[in-house]
């Protein structure tokens, strides 16, 4: 299961990233919700699921939301966002598909939150530097040691925060 979980996280950011950046998120984002109901409907706790998954969104429109809205960084498919000019649903539906890797795949960020906060903030940034530097499916327009220093300090509490134990 968590390797599965892994390959299918994997495959659903492509085509996210890929959806967004040709301006045609609307599969991806089927697909990203496809993979979401899946992995709860096959995971067995799909109250902590649920929970984390929200969790995510919430999270995902501030970390996304914000320097949007900042103009700190512009999306390829940028609407509909949440807030209105913040994160994009294709970006969303990335934190949503996210947060089904925190009980599986990366299920040891739960028992090592420092470990979580390590992988979010060398993860993160490097995630967004890909999706901008292969695909364009995100545009920079702020220095890179503020953008850089937001996605490391953000996925870094991002991570502990989704594989916490209360929130079961």
């Amino acid at each position: 299961m968590r390797v599965l979980n892994f390959v299918g996280y994997q495959a659903v950011w492509f085509a996210l990233v890929v959806g967004a950046a040709r301006g045609t998120p609307g599969l991806a984002i089927a697909a990203g919700a496809a993979f979401v109901i899946l992995q709860v409907a096959t995971g067995g706790e799909w109250h902590t699921d649920l929970r984390r998954l929200i969790l995510a969104i919430a999270l995902g429109m501030f970390v996304d939301g914000i320097p949007a809205l900042l103009g700190w960084w512009h999306y390829a498919s940028p609407s509909p966002a949440f807030p209105s000019q913040g994160a994009p649903l294709w970006i969303l539906t990335l934190w949503a598909c996210f947060s089904t890797t925190i009980g599986r795949s990366l299920q040891f960020t739960q028992t090592r939150p420092w470990l979580g906060a390590l992988l979010g903030a060398v993860g993160g940034p490097l995630a967004y530097l890909a999706a901008a530097g292969g695909w364009q499916a995100v545009q920079f327009t702020g220095t890179p040691l503020l953008y850089v220093s937001w996605l490391a300090a953000t996925w870094g509490v991002a991570i502990p925060l989704l594989a916490r134990r209360g929130i079961a």
